[in-house]
């Protein structure tokens, strides 16, 4: 980073502390590898705002351990600036860092690195990010690490594809009973006859099962314990959700359709684009959107 960049995005932190302390934020994140002095940073943050690492490593993580600053793990991927608050800020409600009503000021960059964005929002005012404000609470069905686990697998597949290809897929989380009634099995489920332990989602060993099987056809069901009932499977909802954005297609409708009609939450992968997309109650609750690729001629597009 030149000199200029340095003092430029360094004038970006300074005026996202001041925003913080201006609004009262709850909380401020910040990418651990985007600024130049964590401590720095913190030292200057002033209550009731409080300092939020983001972390896509193990190198992140250190820097926030010797900052004193608390981390929040994020998949390493290269998203768009609306891509990284998304995700991170979606991860950080899932866990209860944020809640509604509160506000948060949130420093982004090109790809996670140099900050030269401020973006501030009050939790329940974003229609993208926190739809799902307002509806019954995350925990009555579904345990918060199993939705964060889904989200993850979700955000890996987006990021390797398929021998480099994008890959699509949906997996229904909760209230897996109502959602067998308008689901029919496929020819295979790769996860029928093993124990509850051994198909659980938050079990890191089945990672990689999980991945090939999404390659397939159909949907995943998983418990709202993370226990997976069925893969391979057709969703067959009597009822559509709410009018679907333009460009989208069956998948899409399928996991509006099905969270409009039981108490579960959809997360999709688009094969073309590699966007996910988190769906409840038969509508939209918030977009991801990976970053554009490369030109043709190897020259990185416009940043977002």
């Amino acid at each position: 980073m030149s000199k200029t960049d340095r003092e430029f995005s360094n004038a970006i932190v300074s005026a996202g502390v001041a925003v913080a302390r201006d609004v009262s934020a709850h909380a401020m994140f910040v990418y651990a590898s985007a600024v130049d002095d964590l401590e720095t940073i913190s030292d200057a943050v002033a209550e009731p705002t409080k300092l939020i690492a983001i972390c896509r490593d193990d190198q992140d993580k250190q820097l926030a351990a010797d900052a004193g600053v608390p981390a929040l793990a994020v998949p390493s991927f290269d998203l768009t600036r609306m891509g990284q608050i998304k995700m991170a800020t979606l991860i950080a409600f899932s866990q209860g860092l944020l809640k509604p009503g509160e506000v948060f000021v949130f420093l982004s960059g090109a790809a996670g690195r140099d900050v030269d964005t401020v973006v501030t929002m009050r939790v329940g005012e974003e229609y993208e990010l926190f739809q799902s404000v307002g509806q019954p609470k995350l925990t009555e069905h579904i345990r918060r690490p199993v939705f964060e686990r889904v989200l993850r697998i979700a955000m890996e597949l987006a990021h390797e594809g398929r021998e480099g290809k994008p890959v699509g897929a949906i997996f229904v989380v909760g209230d897996h009973r109502e959602v067998l009634k308008l689901s029919m099995e496929g020819r295979i489920n790769p996860f029928k006859g093993y124990t509850e332990r051994h198909r659980n989602i938050l079990d890191e060993t089945i990672g990689d099962t999980i991945k090939e099987v999404a390659k397939m056809d159909g949907a995943f069901i998983i418990k709202g314990t993370g226990v997976i009932v069925s893969a391979c499977t057709n969703l067959r909802p009597v009822l559509g959700g709410a009018t679907m954005p333009q460009g989208l297609g069956s998948r899409h409708a399928a996991a509006a359709a099905i969270t409009a009609n039981t108490k579960s939450i959809a997360i999709t992968l688009s094969e073309s684009t590699g966007d996910v997309r988190v769906w409840r109650r038969g509508a939209l609750i918030t977009e991801i959107e990976k970053a554009p690729r490369p030109l043709l001629d190897g020259s990185a597009p416009p940043a977002l």
